[in-house]
């Protein structure tokens, strides 16, 4: 571990000393002063977060739940491998028992395609569903939010609703049916946010759609559904719930996020850091340094598989308004861009970086960068996750912190950064490429960031021990 330690380390000494030291560029948050100057910056959030349902059985609730809203004809999406498990049967007997009406769609992909997308989207358009109901994963949330949307506005290309710059990022201004979510996995938060993502395959790139319309109307988190989640699954989508709330604690604060939007309706889902969203993220951390051990190493710990479920709803919260950045705008390209590397305990057929392990795999080289900026909210992030804090200089808040996480990772068997999963240095170039489009991400990072930077970001994280 120590000779990675050091390498990652020189990388990022050379990279603060080409940092800018103009005053912008001090101990607090701050964006490259030029971005001011151009364009007014916002002066306001808002939280937008779906209903919230939780207790142990509570997905018996489901049926009833369609029943006051009236549903006629219920879509419930989910994927081949959860058909046959006890969370899909408890939703099936909830809808049987209360004579609700559904037909089932089982062909949604684990991380989603554009394709994949469109194919529930035709399915949807054929039935004319009144009602939605999604039990899964992300994956299964965000592709019943896109069936949704494009169901309920028919007449649209797929790339309207987009984020810029691969799509059109129009705004959502049309009615949606009712959305149940029920999440099986403690990772995504996507029963609490309007976002849905999944692979662009013509540029190779992860993007989706953001906005509070899509949101599930009902997230509903029974924690007996994380039972069945084997051990990686639990890890990968922990460090999903991990890096949600690193990143949207330590994002851009609000008020410095621009352009200032003309119309409310305009202003993004992703807003920046702001006081609200700094109380989840920052209780999701807590949960996750208490619990996410226990939760992967020991199958049958209901209190900690609990609150691990309920983590990543927290921290859903957090970011679902306060937005995410260079992790997550990073780990885009790496998924996309996966050669033959096929985690342990996900059933697919086809090659797959879980969206988690590519998050957290650039998270220490990325807070080692970005902590220049804040580095009072690194530096407590670190103390949260068992770094000793009492005699840490504030200017090493970052190395700190970066150093926490390795030591996290490596007890939870993380894979050797970027190269043990099939990644070289001859990759950089194309991993840069896929990342310079996520700007609605990136541009959130407290500290702006050039092709180059990206580059040593993804050189640093080649290996993490």
């Amino acid at each position: 571990m120590a000779g990675g330690r050091e390498r990652v380390a020189h990388l990022l000494r050379q990279l603060q000393r080409a940092a800018c030291r103009c005053p912008a560029h001090s101990h607090a948050y701050s964006q490259a002063p030029e971005h001011a100057a151009l364009r007014r910056t916002d002066y306001a959030f808002e939280m937008a977060v779906s209903n919230i349902r939780y207790g142990e059985g509570v997905t018996k609730e489901v049926g009833m739940d369609l029943q006051n809203l009236g549903a006629r004809k219920v879509c419930v999406m989910t994927d081949k491998n959860l058909c046959q498990l006890p969370p899909v049967k408890e939703v099936l007997n909830s809808l049987t028992k209360n004579r609700i009406t559904f037909q089932m769609y089982d062909d949604v992909r684990v991380e989603p395609t554009d394709q994949s997308f469109m194919d529930a989207i035709t399915f949807a358009k054929k039935e004319e569903f009144d009602a939605y109901v999604a039990v899964g994963g992300g994956s299964v949330i965000d592709t019943c939010k896109a069936a949704n949307l494009y169901a309920s506005s028919p007449e649209s290309d797929f790339l309207d609703y987009v984020n810029a710059p691969i799509g059109k990022g129009k705004s959502v201004t049309v009615p949606l049916k009712p959305f149940i979510a029920v999440p099986t996995t403690a990772g995504t938060g996507s029963e609490t946010t309007g976002i849905a993502i999944f692979d662009y395959k013509e540029l190779k790139v992860k993007t989706g759609i953001a906005s509070r319309a899509i949101k599930p109307t009902l997230g509903m988190i029974d924690p007996l559904h994380t039972l069945h989640m084997p051990e990686r699954v639990v890890a990968n989508s922990g460090f999903d719930v991990l890096c949600h709330a690193l990143e949207a604690y330590t994002a851009l604060p609000y008020k410095m996020r621009s352009p200032c939007p003309s119309n409310p309706i305009n202003r993004p889902a992703y807003q920046g850091s702001n006081p609200i969203s700094d109380v989840w993220a920052v209780h999701a951390l807590r949960i996750v340094a208490k619990y996410l051990k226990r939760a992967v190493r020991m199958p049958g710990d209901h209190e900690a598989r609990a609150n691990m479920h309920l983590a990543s709803a927290f921290a859903g919260i957090g970011f679902g308004n306060a937005g995410v950045h260079l992790c997550h705008g990073m780990s885009y390209p790496i998924s996309g861009l996966v050669k033959s590397y096929k985690a342990k305990d996900y059933n697919v057929d086809h090659p797959l970086v879980p969206h988690g392990l590519s998050v957290v795999l650039t998270a220490p080289a990325v807070f080692t960068f970005t902590a220049e900026m804040c580095p009072e909210r690194h530096l407590e992030a670190a103390e949260i996750l068992g770094a000793d804090i009492r005699t840490a200089k504030i200017k090493d808040a970052g190395l700190i912190l970066a150093d926490t996480l390795r030591k996290f990772l490596f007890d939870l068997n993380v894979d050797d950064g970027l190269a043990a999963i099939g990644y070289s240095k001859a990759d950089i170039p194309a991993l840069v490429r896929g990342t310079l489009p996520q700007e609605r991400v990136t541009k959130l990072s407290p500290r702006p960031q050039t092709e180059e930077e990206l580059s040593a970001l993804f050189e640093a994280s080649m290996k993490l021990y």
